[in-house]
């Protein structure tokens, strides 16, 4: 249990809080991994959705009095269909609906609901639960819920991003009010006035409108045509993987290694794809060779792991050498040095390339960029404690390989 955990259940005893282990984290990113998503944000909102859907779930097996056995609405299949393009998921009870709608933010001073879940006739709920996930503090925390009549009648509507916002004092802290409620009244799907009917013609020109992700709907789309669309499952699954096709040849994601453990390069255990520094170095031919032995700052570093990364065809095959060194220090963290290195005999990295620090929430930490001749460039040394996670990110105009690390406690 974590001390900032402890100290908000004090402050607010009547929300829900709920630990979150590092193996949970691990899992949810195992599962949202499975599937692909055409953009990195419809992929960290997978992330969030499995992790908090996991928990909740999780946690109403606890509940006795419940009753009837939750599930996922329309199916666990339909899911990344559903993640690819809005925040949320829809559970039901029996009759009941709620939507639980996950946030990363550090600060909820506001409930964001998506428009799709309190305007689309077969997607709206009874309840929608505004969820807070920490995954700096491992805990996530249920700051209370809404109704739809409610949002109806004292949410604003915000064009921009297209969502209903509330302030938390309009929250019910207390979600077992809601299982009080449903005991006493009668459970009943709110009634809206139905999206206009999509013809064929139309159904095939909004596939073509939608098939390139942008944060923003095209300005041709209406929002009541988005919404019939997405009401549509079949339709939705075809627009889904549309989205991947058309994306396929830009965004690359490795999905084995799931997650790095960076504490087992210390046994000399490494992922698939990752190799000791000796192995790929005399896989590589003199230029690496030297670049590596003759650089001060890498012979001080006790474990060295690297891996070889394709660019792409379309960029000549361009391939580098992203390469880790770690070193454990007295206080149980580990420094970590990072460095990218040209492959396959060549003197410079191609020019613009990045390379990026992200923290575990997607945040970027540190940035560096390559210039016309630059033999190799590389991130400040840093220190990450145990329980921690990271990823690296690989840029190079419209290519973005990432990889994702965590740490164990070391033993010995």
């Amino acid at each position: 249990m974590k001390s900032e955990m402890n100290d908000l259940m004090v402050l607010y005893p009547d929300k829900l809080w709920l630990d979150l282990s590092d193996q949970e984290q691990q899992t949810a990113w195992q599962i949202s991994a499975q599937n692909h998503y055409s953009n990195p944000a419809a992929r960290w909102n997978a992330y969030l959705n499995c992790l908090c859907l996991n928990a909740f779930l999780d946690w109403l097996k606890e509940e006795p009095d419940l009753g009837e056995t939750p599930k996922v609405w329309p199916s666990d299949y339909q899911l990344p269909s559903i993640w690819e393009f809005v925040n949320g998921t829809c559970l039901t009870v029996g009759e009941l609906r709620l939507v639980l709608i996950p946030s990363d933010k550090s600060n909820l001073t506001e409930f964001r609901i998506p428009q799709e879940w309190v305007d689309i006739p077969n997607w709206v709920a009874n309840y929608y639960l505004a969820v807070q996930i920490n995954l700096e503090e491992n805990w996530i925390g249920v700051w209370g819920y809404t109704t739809h009549q409610q949002i109806r009648e004292k949410a604003k509507y915000d064009l921009m991003d297209r969502t209903y916002l509330l302030d938390e004092e309009d929250l019910i802290a207390d979600i077992n009010v809601m299982w009080v409620a449903r005991e006493v009244c009668s459970v009943q799907k709110p009634e809206l006035k139905m999206l206009p009917e999509l013809s064929s013609v139309q159904i095939e020109k909004l596939l073509k409108q939608l098939d390139q992700w942008t944060p923003d709907l095209p300005e041709n789309v209406s929002e009541q045509e988005w919404m019939a669309l997405l009401a549509l499952d079949k339709k939705r699954q075809d627009l889904y993987q549309k989205r991947l096709a058309k994306h396929k040849g830009n965004l690359v994601a490795y999905s084995q290694p799931l997650v790095n453990n960076l504490s087992k390069w210390f046994q000399n255990v490494f992922e698939a794809g990752w190799h000791s520094f000796d192995t790929l170095v005399s896989s590589q031919q003199n230029t690496l060779a030297v670049q590596f032995r003759s650089d001060a700052t890498l012979n001080e570093v006790r474990v060295k792991g690297a891996k070889l990364i394709d660019l792409g065809m379309q960029l000549r095959n361009t391939a580098v050498v992203l390469l880790i060194g770690l070193t454990s220090e007295i206080d149980e963290k580990v420094s970590i040095r990072v460095q990218l290195h040209p492959a396959n005999e060549e003197v410079y990295l191609p020019p613009d390339l990045k390379l990026l620090l992200l923290s575990g929430s997607g945040n970027i930490l540190q940035e560096v960029q390559s210039r016309s001749h630059d033999n190799f460039i590389q991130l400040k040394k840093f220190k990450s404690p145990p329980g921690k996670s990271f990823s690296l990110q690989v840029t190079l105009g419209d290519i973005s390989i990432k990889e994702d690390f965590m740490l164990e406690k070391l033993v010995g």
